[in-house]
C-alpha cells in the first residue's frame, strides 16, 4: 500500500519546494506504488507562488498521512491556531513530519522540535533560536533528522531531505537511480554545510568543473595531477596551471579542502570511527587527517566530534 504524503503549501510559497513532488514521482517510477502525494493547503483551491504561478491544492483536512511536509513561506511566518492544532495532532498520528526552510517556524509552533534538533535556512537561524527556545537549533546543516521529525535548509535542500526519506524507505539503489535521472550528482548528506566548498571554488571552465566533480566523487582514491589531467584530456602541466588560474588553488589544496569537508560531515553525523573516516575520505590515516583539519579549520577532528556529542547530549531527557 502506498504511503500517503501531504505537502502543505501556503500563499507565496517557493516553487522550489515542489521539487519534493518530483523526487517522490521519480521514486514511484523506479519503485511503483511507493508513495501517494497530495499537495494541500489550509483552504484548498489555487495557491499562488512567489512567482505568481498557481498550484491547485486539496484542503488539509482531518485524515491520516504517513508523512507530512510543511513547505516554506516568505520571511518569518506567523503561526495560526488552526494550522498549529492540525500539526500537533499530526505529530502523534503520522509516521514522519518535516519542514522545509521557514516551515520550521510553523512546525515548531506545534511543539515538533521541543527537545529536538532542527535546522532552517542560514538567514533565519538566529530568529529560530529565539522563537523556539526549547529546540536545539543546528545552524548550517543541509537537513536534520531527529527521531520522526525532520527539517531542512531552504531552496534545493528540500530535495536532499526527501531523497534521504526515500532512501530510508526503499534503499540507496532507488535513490541513486533518482539522482541519475534528475541529473543530480549525488544526494548531499544531512550533515553537510549549507556552504559547500565546491560552491566556494569558483570555476567557470567546464573542464575544471568536471575535474572538481571527479574529485568530489572519488575522494577515497589516490588523486594525482596526472589522473585528474587525464580525466579532462589535458597534459598534467597545463591542467595544474589552468586549475590554479581558475580557482586560485593548487589541485592538492582543493583536494584537501574537499576531503576535510567530507570528513567533518561524517564525523558530525556519527559515522564510524576516525580511522575509518580517514580511510574513506582519502587521508589514509588519522594523523594526516588531523593535520589537514588544523590547516583548514584550525581545529582537530576530536574537537569536532566532542561538539557534535555535546549537541546530542543536550537533547537527552
Amino acid at each position: 500500500m502506498a504511503a500517503k504524503v501531504a505537502l502543505i503549501i501556503f500563499p507565496r510559497f517557493n516553487v522550489l519546494d515542489l521539487s519534493v513532488a518530483t523526487v517522490l514521482g521519480m521514486a514511484n517510477h523506479f519503485a511503483p506504488g511507493t508513495y501517494e502525494l497530495e499537495i494541500v493547503s489550509m483552504s484548498g483551491g489555487i495557491v499562488p507562488s512567489m512567482t505568481g504561478i498557481g498550484v491547485d491544492t486539496k484542503k488539509f483536512e482531518e485524515q491520516r498521512y504517513d508523512t507530512i511536509i510543511v513547505a516554506s513561506m516568505p520571511g518569518i511566518p506567523t503561526p495560526w491556531p488552526e494550522l498549529t492544532e492540525r500539526l500537533r495532532r499530526a505529530l502523534k498520528e503520522s509516521r514522519r513530519v518535516a519542514s522545509i526552510c521557514t516551515g520550521a517556524f510553523l512546525l515548531g509552533a506545534a511543539g515538533a522540535f521541543d527537545g529536538r534538533e532542527v535546522t532552517t535556512h542560514w538567514l533565519h537561524t538566529d530568529e529560530l533560536m529565539s522563537t523556539l527556545p526549547g529546540a536545539v537549533v543546528v545552524p548550517d546543516r543541509m537537513f536534520v533528522r531527529d527521531g520522526h521529525v525532520w527539517s531542512s535548509a531552504g531552496m534545493t535542500a528540500g530535495m536532499d531531505l526527501v531523497l534521504s526519506m526515500v532512501e530510508a524507505d526503499v534503499g540507496p539503489e532507488v535513490t541513486k537511480m533518482i539522482c541519475k535521472a534528475m541529473v543530480l550528482s549525488h544526494r548531499r548528506p544531512g550533515g553537510q554545510s549549507q556552504f559547500s566548498v565546491l560552491a566556494e571554488i569558483d570555476a567557470k571552465q567546464e573542464r575544471i568543473q568536471q575535474a572538481l566533480a571527479f574529485i568530489r566523487d572519488n575522494l577515497n582514491e589516490s588523486l594525482t595531477v596526472e589522473l585528474l589531467a587525464d580525466q579532462v584530456n589535458w597534459s598534467p602541466r597545463h591542467f595544474s596551471r589552468a586549475f590554479k588560474a581558475e580557482t586560485g588553488l593548487s589541485p592538492a589544496k582543493a583536494i584537501e579542502k574537499l576531503r576535510v569537508e567530507a570528513a567533518k560531515n561524517l564525523i558530525e553525523s556519527g559515522h564510524s570511527s576516525a580511522a575509518r573516516i580517514a580511510a574513506q575520505t582519502g587521508f589514509g590515516d588519522e594523523a594526516r587527517m588531523r593535520r589537514a583539519f588544523l590547516r583548514e579549520l584550525n581545529d582537530v577532528p576530536q574537537k569536532v566530534l566532542k561538539g557534535s556529542r555535546a549537541r546530542k547530549a543536550a537533547l537527552a531527557p
